[in-house]
């Protein structure tokens, strides 16, 4: 198939092993790294329609099975990483990293600091509905740019993205290029303070140093952990994980971590099927146990 010219970096059979977080995954059939807004346009209106497009971040959230992917992945990185802020308003583009976004946010006095320990870049915030200690994007979202897979710009609202935990209804083959974002103003030093202690709990907590995807499955309870002292775990997945047994279990080159029974990692040289299948062998055993069936916060995509 003959693919539309670009001004950026089109490459067939991309490994995406390279690119995500978990370091598995087979080919895309094409990745595609537009230069920026216009080339992305471009593309999209020239593409096939019937050509999947599966937009990603740094692929700090995401399994990339080894059969590799369908169609074009689209990543952004340079021309969609700004940040800015207008009148206590932070204008960010969908590849600016949300630490960064968190930091330059703070400096003119907006508290984002949340987004200080997500992993992973705003695109994929809004996407998931990104949160922790309490906060959700969908708390401070404004509207996000986005261009549709003909490539024609639009505006998206809290009302069209029906925010819900850990999930919003992001149309397929929309790519989110910018979000505004609106948070309460502080003194930065404060919210600086604050980003610093959320950031030493993180890492007392879970498995940062090791190779994972961030939290595996989303808690059935419907909220993150608040961190604070009156905070209840009787419905967390780490919580049900851990009573069923499956904190520290092994397949293949896969683990359930054994510092928060949450984290799935890459612990020795694993396949997207060996973290994949140790993600299913967990869900039956909470369900077996509890009578709770987990669902999935990692995305995973392509063939088996």
């Amino acid at each position: 198939m003959d693919m539309p010219a670009v001004r950026g970096s089109l490459t067939p059979g991309r490994v995406m092993a390279e690119l995500t977080w978990l370091r598995v995954g087979g080919p895309a059939d094409w990745l595609f790294q537009p230069a920026d807004e216009a080339d992305l346009a471009d593309f999209l209106a020239a593409l096939p329609a019937e050509v999947p497009v599966f937009p990603m971040g740094v692929g700090s959230n995401l399994i990339v099975r080894d059969g590799g992917v369908p169609g074009v992945v689209i990543r952004l990185g340079r021309g969609f990483n700004g940040i800015r802020v207008e009148d206590g308003r932070v204008i960010a583009g969908a590849a600016a990293l949300d630490a960064h976004v968190a930091r330059k946010a703070a400096e003119a006095g907006v508290d984002l600091g949340f987004l200080r320990t997500i992993p992973g870049s705003i695109g994929g915030a809004v996407r998931m509905n990104a949160g922790c200690y309490g906060s959700y994007v969908a708390d401070v979202f404004v509207s996000a740019r986005a261009l549709d897979r003909s490539g024609r710009a639009v505006t998206l609202t809290a009302a069209d993205l029906g925010f819900a935990y850990r999930a919003s209804a992001v149309p397929e083959g929309m790519v989110i290029v910018e979000a505004t974002l609106a948070g309460p103003a502080d003194d930065p030093a404060a919210i600086a303070a604050r980003m610093e202690d959320q950031l030493a709990r993180r890492d007392a907590s879970q498995p940062t140093k090791d190779r994972s995807a961030g939290s595996t499955f989303r808690n059935p309870a419907g909220f993150s952990s608040t961190g604070r002292a009156d905070d209840v775990h009787d419905l967390k997945a780490w919580k049900l994980i851990e009573d069923a047994g499956m904190k520290g279990a092994r397949l293949g080159g896969a683990q359930m971590s054994e510092k928060h029974a949450n984290f799935l990692l890459n612990a020795d040289r694993s396949t997207a099927a060996d973290l994949e299948d140790l993600g299913e062998l967990v869900r039956k055993k909470v369900l077996e146990s509890f009578g709770i069936s987990l669902e999935w916060e990692i995305m995973r995509i392509g063939r088996r």
